[in-house]
């Protein structure tokens, strides 16, 4: 069967622009990382052991299954399309998830999850859904999903999320290390907004928004880059003992990355 790649991302940036309801809107540069990504396919039940009444996810999780990102895109696709012939591939197949990308990492590995599962859904049953339509039911799903939907090496995203502008530039390659400490974004949000509340204005982030991501993180620090990352320190105390010199802090985290250079090994 097919096996179809879910690529991790990393944030270049991610600056706070100003708060919409519950929701914080940002703006930032979400760059696909090529050698790093979950591979799914479908098989069959009859090769595993599971109902047919059962969605079944096959990988190592540690969430229950109705937590599971791509859980929530196929409820989401489901009420989108009202597809029979999609509750039918559920209940003679269930999802391979060969994990690769870490959880809590803030390298979108659940967001990419979904995404790719609402793709191989609309290829598979030729649902015929456009890329639009993809992202805005994966945006139910989370924030990060439309980006993976339209599958841009590099992209600047704003709102919530469901703005993606692809971003011309040469896709770099990365290091990356993911220290074993789960980080809550939703934790990480609220001390940001209780403690270092200060968006950027709308004049900063066309600025960012414009500059190649090379040039961003030779003159940014990471704390500069990333506004996550000193409420991430502050709630996460640990965090500072595996921040090492040159590095800069993904998403809400824990993953810190740098451009791999030829000297650098």
């Amino acid at each position: 069967m097919k096996k179809y790649k879910a690529f991790a991302k990393v944030n270049i940036f991610l600056k706070i622009t100003g708060r919409r309801g519950n929701y914080h809107e940002i703006v930032s540069r979400f760059m696909k990382v090529d050698n790093l990504y979950d591979e799914l396919s479908f098989i069959s039940k009859k090769d595993v052991e599971a109902k047919a009444n059962e969605f079944k996810i096959l990988g190592s999780f540690s969430c229950e299954t109705k937590q599971n990102t791509i859980y929530k895109a196929y409820v989401a696709l489901k009420e989108a399309t009202s597809s029979e012939a999609l509750e039918n591939l559920m209940r003679t197949h269930a999802i391979q998830v060969e994990k690769s990308i870490p959880a809590f990492a803030g390298l979108g590995g659940g967001s990419s999850d979904a995404a790719t599962y609402l793709k191989m859904c609309n290829e598979v049953l030729h649902l015929g859904l456009s890329y639009n339509e993809l992202a805005t039911i994966g945006l139910q799903v989370g924030a990060d999903v439309p980006f993976f939907i339209y599958g841009y090496e590099s992209a600047n995203v704003s709102g919530i999320g469901e703005v993606v502008e692809k971003f011309d530039e040469e896709l770099l390659a990365f290091d990356i290390y993911t220290p074993k400490i789960e980080i809550s974004t939703p934790s990480i949000y609220k001390s940001y907004r209780e403690n270092f509340y200060e968006p950027i204005d709308a004049f900063m982030a066309e600025k960012l928004k414009e500059t190649n991501s090379k040039e961003i993180l030779d003159t940014l620090s990471a704390k500069e880059a990333n506004d996550l990352f000193a409420p991430a320190l502050k709630e996460y105390k640990e965090l500072a003992s595996h921040y090492k010199e040159g590095y800069y802090f993904s998403g809400s985290g824990s993953s810190f990355f740098r451009v791999k250079e030829e000297n650098n090994g």
